[in-house]
Parts: structure tokens; sequence; C-alpha cells
């Protein structure tokens, strides 16, 4: 961990976090970077194992992510004060929506365990099971639709 991060930041309210404290608060499982589908009639949601073309499936890292929005402009700039619209379709084991809920982090995050790799270990990441949105037309994402997230 970098030297500019304070000691167990992540159980500070988000607010207070640094700009480093809140990028290094992600826990790399890339399922923010998966496609969704949202039912306007109903609001429901639905994950797909389709991911953003900028998704590295096995970092599960974004390939640009400094410049991602040249690339794909409608990705979310997660931030303290944008994170109340965009929770509800955050996975529910993605840090920042366990610290906006109150929650503690998960086991297997890196800043609990010292592992960066534990996230995967756990099967809690997306690494080697998703598609690039570059390889399906959207008006089949409906046929990669997962289960349980």
């Amino acid at each position: 961990m970098s030297g500019n991060l304070r000691p167990l930041f992540w159980t500070l309210p988000l607010t207070r976090l640094t700009p480093a404290e809140w990028e290094a608060l992600c826990d790399g499982c890339g399922k923010c970077c998966l496609n969704k589908l949202e039912y306007e009639d109903t609001g429901e949601l639905e994950f797909t194992r389709v991911a953003c073309r900028l998704l590295d499936g096995e970092s599960c890292r974004c390939r640009n992510y400094e410049i991602r929005h040249q690339f794909v402009p409608e990705c979310v700039r997660l931030t303290p004060k944008s994170l109340k619209k965009s929770v509800y379709w955050m996975p529910a084991t993605c840090a920042y929506r366990l610290r906006y809920e109150g929650r503690p982090l998960e086991p297997w995050h890196y800043l609990i365990s010292g592992d960066p790799e534990t996230v995967h270990d756990a099967g809690q990441s997306v690494r080697g099971w998703t598609v690039s949105e570059a390889e399906v037309p959207e008006e089949d994402w409906q046929d990669y639709i997962i289960e349980d997230l």
C-alpha cells in the first residue's frame, strides 16, 4: 500500500477519504464493469457477463482507467457525491457500496487480507468468465444474464 494512505482509512466515512484512499478502496473485482440490463417498467436490474470493452478479463482492471472516458463516455465517475445515485446498481460485495451502507469490507478484500489476489481466490471477481461487449451485439445481452453476483 502506498505511503500516503492512512492506516485503516477504509473504516472512515467516505466523505473523509483522500482521492488516493478513495481509489484504493476498489477491490479489483471488475463487477462494476459488467453491462447491466435495467427494465424501465419495473426498475429491475440484471447483470450480464458482457463486460465493458476496456475491461481486462484476467486482471479485472480497466485497460485505460485514467483516460477511459475518451473511449467510454458513459463510464460512471464514481465519487463520494455521485455514489448515492449509483449505489443501487453496484454489486452487493462492492467496497464502495458496503462502506456507503455502513458495513465493513469483506475478509477477502485486499485491504483486509493484505493480498490483491484474495478477491480472485475467493471467487468474487469476474476473472476468466466475461465476454467483451465488442464481441456481443447489445440486442443479445439478455443471453448472457447471470443469476447470482
